[in-house]
Protein backbone atom coordinates (compact mmCIF):
# COMPACT_ATOMS: atom_id res chain seq x y z
CA UNK A 1 0.00 0.00 0.00
CA UNK A 2 0.95 3.52 -0.46
CA UNK A 3 0.35 4.98 2.91
CA UNK A 4 0.71 8.63 4.16
CA UNK A 5 1.50 9.36 7.68
CA UNK A 6 0.77 11.60 9.98
CA UNK A 7 1.26 12.47 13.82
CA UNK A 8 3.55 14.63 15.37
CA UNK A 9 4.54 14.02 18.97
CA UNK A 10 6.67 11.34 20.81
CA UNK A 11 3.52 9.31 20.97
CA UNK A 12 3.05 8.87 17.13
CA UNK A 13 6.94 8.27 16.58
CA UNK A 14 6.60 3.78 17.56
CA UNK A 15 4.02 3.42 15.25
CA UNK A 16 6.07 4.95 12.26
CA UNK A 17 8.80 3.10 13.40
CA UNK A 18 6.96 -0.13 13.34
CA UNK A 19 5.41 0.68 9.91
CA UNK A 20 9.20 1.31 8.18
CA UNK A 21 10.10 -2.04 9.63
CA UNK A 22 7.24 -4.00 8.67
CA UNK A 23 8.38 -2.37 5.10
CA UNK A 24 5.40 -0.69 4.76
CA UNK A 25 7.41 3.11 4.79
CA UNK A 26 4.99 5.86 4.03
CA UNK A 27 5.55 7.19 0.79
CA UNK A 28 5.00 10.58 3.00
CA UNK A 29 4.85 11.86 6.45
CA UNK A 30 2.20 15.09 7.54
CA UNK A 31 3.65 16.66 10.70
CA UNK A 32 3.31 20.01 11.91
CA UNK A 33 5.50 22.67 11.66
CA UNK A 34 9.00 23.29 13.52
CA UNK A 35 8.10 25.55 16.42
CA UNK A 36 10.13 26.31 20.01
CA UNK A 37 10.91 23.87 22.00
CA UNK A 38 12.90 23.28 25.44
CA UNK A 39 14.18 25.99 28.13
CA UNK A 40 15.99 27.95 25.32
CA UNK A 41 12.99 28.01 23.41
CA UNK A 42 14.55 27.16 19.78
CA UNK A 43 13.25 26.25 17.07
CA UNK A 44 13.21 22.45 16.85
CA UNK A 45 11.08 19.93 14.54
CA UNK A 46 8.88 17.58 15.49
CA UNK A 47 9.91 14.08 16.83
CA UNK A 48 8.18 12.80 13.60
CA UNK A 49 9.70 14.92 11.55
CA UNK A 50 13.52 13.44 13.45
CA UNK A 51 12.83 9.83 12.30
CA UNK A 52 11.25 10.62 8.93
CA UNK A 53 14.43 12.37 7.59
CA UNK A 54 16.47 10.06 9.36
CA UNK A 55 15.07 7.51 7.14
CA UNK A 56 14.70 9.86 4.39
CA UNK A 57 10.99 9.93 4.32
CA UNK A 58 9.54 13.26 2.32
CA UNK A 59 8.02 15.64 5.07
CA UNK A 60 5.22 18.30 4.31
CA UNK A 61 4.75 20.59 7.54
CA UNK A 62 1.11 22.99 6.63
CA UNK A 63 -0.38 24.75 9.31
CA UNK A 64 -3.34 23.49 7.62
CA UNK A 65 -4.88 21.45 5.67
CA UNK A 66 -7.74 23.15 4.83
CA UNK A 67 -6.53 24.73 1.50
CA UNK A 68 -7.63 23.11 -1.92
CA UNK A 69 -3.49 23.15 -3.02
CA UNK A 70 -2.99 21.17 0.42
CA UNK A 71 -5.86 18.38 -1.09
CA UNK A 72 -4.32 18.67 -4.56
CA UNK A 73 -1.05 17.55 -3.11
CA UNK A 74 -1.92 14.78 -1.43
CA UNK A 75 -4.12 13.69 -4.57
CA UNK A 76 -1.34 13.59 -6.22
CA UNK A 77 0.55 11.15 -3.74
CA UNK A 78 -2.29 8.55 -4.26
CA UNK A 79 -2.35 7.36 -1.57
CA UNK A 80 -4.15 3.88 -0.34
CA UNK A 81 -4.46 4.75 3.35
CA UNK A 82 -3.65 7.81 5.48
CA UNK A 83 -2.51 6.77 9.09
CA UNK A 84 -3.13 9.44 11.66
CA UNK A 85 -1.48 9.35 15.46
CA UNK A 86 -1.47 12.57 16.97
CA UNK A 87 -1.46 14.91 14.42
CA UNK A 88 -2.55 17.42 16.08
CA UNK A 89 -4.68 19.24 12.85
CA UNK A 90 -8.25 18.18 12.09
CA UNK A 91 -8.58 16.66 8.66
CA UNK A 92 -11.44 18.22 6.57
CA UNK A 93 -14.18 16.32 5.06
CA UNK A 94 -12.24 16.76 1.65
CA UNK A 95 -9.22 14.87 2.50
CA UNK A 96 -11.05 12.02 4.51
CA UNK A 97 -11.86 11.36 0.60
CA UNK A 98 -8.61 11.40 -0.70
CA UNK A 99 -7.37 7.75 0.04
CA UNK A 100 -8.81 4.88 -1.20
CA UNK A 101 -9.32 3.01 1.88
CA UNK A 102 -9.96 6.27 3.86
CA UNK A 103 -8.10 7.73 6.81
CA UNK A 104 -7.51 5.50 10.29
CA UNK A 105 -6.34 6.93 13.88
CA UNK A 106 -4.88 5.50 16.79
CA UNK A 107 -6.69 7.09 20.19
CA UNK A 108 -5.22 6.42 23.26
CA UNK A 109 -8.56 5.22 24.84
CA UNK A 110 -11.12 2.33 24.97
CA UNK A 111 -13.60 4.55 22.99
CA UNK A 112 -16.18 5.34 22.99
CA UNK A 113 -14.88 6.56 26.59
CA UNK A 114 -12.73 9.75 27.02
CA UNK A 115 -13.33 11.07 23.30
CA UNK A 116 -10.77 14.39 22.93
CA UNK A 117 -7.31 15.85 23.84
CA UNK A 118 -6.75 14.29 27.41
CA UNK A 119 -7.45 10.59 27.21
CA UNK A 120 -4.32 9.39 29.07
CA UNK A 121 -4.21 12.28 31.95
CA UNK A 122 -8.57 11.93 32.27
CA UNK A 123 -8.38 8.32 32.61
CA UNK A 124 -6.17 8.62 35.56
CA UNK A 125 -7.92 11.11 36.97
CA UNK A 126 -11.08 9.23 36.86
CA UNK A 127 -9.52 6.45 38.71
CA UNK A 128 -10.20 4.17 35.86
CA UNK A 129 -8.46 0.40 36.56
CA UNK A 130 -7.96 -0.07 32.25
CA UNK A 131 -7.72 1.37 29.13
CA UNK A 132 -6.04 0.90 25.70
CA UNK A 133 -6.11 2.25 22.09
CA UNK A 134 -8.58 1.68 19.56
CA UNK A 135 -7.93 2.03 15.74
CA UNK A 136 -10.63 3.70 14.20
CA UNK A 137 -12.09 5.44 11.21
CA UNK A 138 -11.58 8.90 11.10
CA UNK A 139 -15.32 10.96 10.73
CA UNK A 140 -15.50 14.73 10.78
CA UNK A 141 -17.03 14.51 14.29
CA UNK A 142 -14.35 13.85 16.45
CA UNK A 143 -12.80 10.74 17.43
CA UNK A 144 -16.41 9.48 16.58
CA UNK A 145 -15.72 6.91 13.82
CA UNK A 146 -16.42 3.20 13.44
CA UNK A 147 -13.52 1.19 15.91
CA UNK A 148 -11.88 -1.03 13.64
CA UNK A 149 -9.92 -2.63 16.78
CA UNK A 150 -9.01 -2.11 20.66
CA UNK A 151 -5.63 -3.35 22.53
CA UNK A 152 -6.32 -2.81 26.54
CA UNK A 153 -4.19 -2.66 29.31
CA UNK A 154 -4.31 -2.03 33.14
CA UNK A 155 -3.40 1.13 34.72
CA UNK A 156 -1.68 0.74 38.18
CA UNK A 157 -1.51 2.04 41.33
CA UNK A 158 2.09 3.93 40.30
CA UNK A 159 1.35 4.50 36.55
CA UNK A 160 1.84 8.33 35.65
CA UNK A 161 0.60 9.80 32.22
CA UNK A 162 4.72 9.61 31.12
CA UNK A 163 4.55 5.58 31.64
CA UNK A 164 1.39 4.88 30.66
CA UNK A 165 1.81 7.34 27.72
CA UNK A 166 4.96 4.86 26.59
CA UNK A 167 3.02 1.88 27.23
CA UNK A 168 0.08 2.91 24.94
CA UNK A 169 1.90 4.14 22.22
CA UNK A 170 3.53 0.59 21.85
CA UNK A 171 0.31 -1.15 21.92
CA UNK A 172 -0.99 1.46 19.14
CA UNK A 173 1.75 0.78 17.06
CA UNK A 174 1.56 -2.98 17.23
CA UNK A 175 -2.41 -3.00 17.00
CA UNK A 176 -1.80 -1.00 13.51
CA UNK A 177 0.69 -3.57 12.30
CA UNK A 178 -1.75 -6.63 12.97
CA UNK A 179 -4.70 -4.90 11.46
CA UNK A 180 -2.71 -3.69 8.27
CA UNK A 181 -3.25 -6.66 5.88
CA UNK A 182 -7.10 -6.41 6.93
CA UNK A 183 -6.59 -2.41 5.58
CA UNK A 184 -5.16 -2.96 2.77
CA UNK A 185 -7.82 -5.85 1.91
CA UNK A 186 -10.57 -3.52 2.59
CA UNK A 187 -12.49 -6.11 4.63
CA UNK A 188 -12.14 -4.32 8.26
CA UNK A 189 -15.66 -4.01 9.20
CA UNK A 190 -16.09 -1.15 12.13
CA UNK A 191 -17.49 -1.26 14.96
CA UNK A 192 -20.19 1.94 15.44
CA UNK A 193 -19.78 3.46 18.85
CA UNK A 194 -22.36 3.25 21.47
CA UNK A 195 -23.10 6.74 22.24
CA UNK A 196 -24.46 6.91 25.50
CA UNK A 197 -21.22 5.62 27.05
CA UNK A 198 -19.09 8.74 25.44
CA UNK A 199 -17.29 10.92 27.52
CA UNK A 200 -14.98 14.00 26.77
CA UNK A 201 -11.61 13.83 27.84
CA UNK A 202 -10.92 17.97 27.69
CA UNK A 203 -7.57 19.57 27.46
CA UNK A 204 -5.76 19.95 30.61
CA UNK A 205 -5.07 23.59 31.63
CA UNK A 206 -2.08 24.36 33.62
CA UNK A 207 -4.63 25.28 36.50
CA UNK A 208 -5.60 22.32 37.57
CA UNK A 209 -2.02 21.14 38.56
CA UNK A 210 -2.75 23.33 41.93
CA UNK A 211 -3.48 20.97 44.91
CA UNK A 212 -6.36 21.41 46.79
CA UNK A 213 -5.51 19.71 50.30
CA UNK A 214 -9.45 19.71 51.48
CA UNK A 215 -9.92 16.79 48.82
CA UNK A 216 -9.19 13.28 50.06
CA UNK A 217 -5.40 11.78 49.56
CA UNK A 218 -6.66 9.37 46.76
CA UNK A 219 -7.89 11.96 44.62
CA UNK A 220 -4.92 14.39 45.14
CA UNK A 221 -2.50 10.99 44.15
CA UNK A 222 -4.12 10.36 40.94
CA UNK A 223 -3.59 14.47 40.28
CA UNK A 224 0.07 14.42 40.88
CA UNK A 225 -0.07 10.92 38.90
CA UNK A 226 -2.29 12.64 36.00
CA UNK A 227 0.28 15.58 35.92
CA UNK A 228 3.24 14.17 35.57
CA UNK A 229 5.23 15.51 32.93
CA UNK A 230 2.62 18.26 32.87
CA UNK A 231 1.50 20.44 33.63
CA UNK A 232 3.36 18.41 37.37
CA UNK A 233 0.94 18.87 40.41
CA UNK A 234 1.73 21.98 42.66
CA UNK A 235 1.57 23.60 46.10
CA UNK A 236 2.32 26.51 47.88
CA UNK A 237 5.12 26.68 51.20
CA UNK A 238 5.12 30.10 52.56
CA UNK A 239 3.84 31.70 49.73
CA UNK A 240 6.26 29.86 47.60
CA UNK A 241 5.44 27.24 44.50
CA UNK A 242 6.41 23.82 45.42
CA UNK A 243 6.19 21.17 42.61
CA UNK A 244 5.44 17.57 43.34
CA UNK A 245 6.71 14.77 40.73
CA UNK A 246 5.64 12.25 43.30
CA UNK A 247 3.64 10.94 46.12
CA UNK A 248 1.37 7.94 47.62
CA UNK A 249 -1.33 7.47 49.60
CA UNK A 250 -1.22 7.09 53.44
CA UNK A 251 -4.29 5.97 55.23
CA UNK A 252 -5.48 6.19 58.20
CA UNK A 253 -3.98 9.35 59.21
CA UNK A 254 -3.73 11.89 62.16
CA UNK A 255 -6.23 14.29 62.82
CA UNK A 256 -5.28 17.37 61.38
CA UNK A 257 -5.98 20.14 59.00
CA UNK A 258 -5.90 19.72 55.47
CA UNK A 259 -2.61 20.87 54.55
CA UNK A 260 -0.82 19.92 57.16
CA UNK A 261 2.71 18.88 57.14
CA UNK A 262 2.47 15.78 60.12
CA UNK A 263 5.53 14.20 59.50
CA UNK A 264 8.90 15.67 58.10
CA UNK A 265 12.36 13.64 59.66
CA UNK A 266 12.61 10.79 57.73
CA UNK A 267 9.36 11.20 55.43
CA UNK A 268 7.39 14.01 54.45
CA UNK A 269 3.55 13.86 54.89
CA UNK A 270 0.82 15.74 54.94
CA UNK A 271 -3.14 15.70 56.26
CA UNK A 272 -5.68 15.66 53.58
CA UNK A 273 -9.62 16.49 53.73
CA UNK A 274 -9.27 12.36 53.93
CA UNK A 275 -6.37 10.53 54.74
CA UNK A 276 -2.86 11.50 53.83
CA UNK A 277 -0.41 11.99 51.23
CA UNK A 278 3.31 11.12 51.57
CA UNK A 279 5.59 12.96 48.93
CA UNK A 280 8.11 11.20 47.85
CA UNK A 281 9.84 13.95 44.94
CA UNK A 282 9.32 17.69 44.62
CA UNK A 283 10.86 21.24 42.79
CA UNK A 284 11.11 23.93 44.70
CA UNK A 285 11.34 27.19 42.04
CA UNK A 286 14.61 27.03 40.43
CA UNK A 287 16.01 23.82 41.49
CA UNK A 288 15.81 20.24 39.78
CA UNK A 289 13.53 17.59 40.85
CA UNK A 290 14.79 16.12 44.26
CA UNK A 291 13.48 13.20 46.88
CA UNK A 292 12.01 14.42 49.59
CA UNK A 293 14.71 13.44 51.66
CA UNK A 294 16.71 15.72 50.03
CA UNK A 295 14.69 18.24 50.32
CA UNK A 296 13.88 17.99 54.04
CA UNK A 297 17.67 17.99 54.81
CA UNK A 298 17.69 21.57 53.64
CA UNK A 299 14.43 22.90 55.04
CA UNK A 300 12.83 22.67 58.64
CA UNK A 301 8.68 21.92 58.07
CA UNK A 302 7.79 21.11 61.53
CA UNK A 303 4.63 23.01 62.22
CA UNK A 304 4.31 24.31 58.84
CA UNK A 305 1.61 23.83 56.04
CA UNK A 306 1.28 23.79 52.32
CA UNK A 307 -0.90 25.47 50.26
CA UNK A 308 -1.96 28.60 52.63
Amino acid sequence: MRIVFAGTPEFAVPTLRALIASGHPPCAVYTQPDRPAGRGRKIAPSPVKRLAIEHGLPVFQPASLKGPEERERLVALEPDLMVVVAYGLILPTPVLTVPRFGCVNIHASLLPRWRGAAPIQRAILAGDRETGVTLMRIEPRLDAGPMLGKRSCSIGDDDTTASLHDRLAGLGAELLIELLPGLAADRLVGEIQDESQVTYAEKIEKSEARLDWQKDATSLSRRVRAFNPWPVAETTLEGTVLRIWSAQVLDPAPDAPPGSIIACTKNLDVACGRGALRILEVQPPGKRRMSAKDFLNAHALAGKRLGT
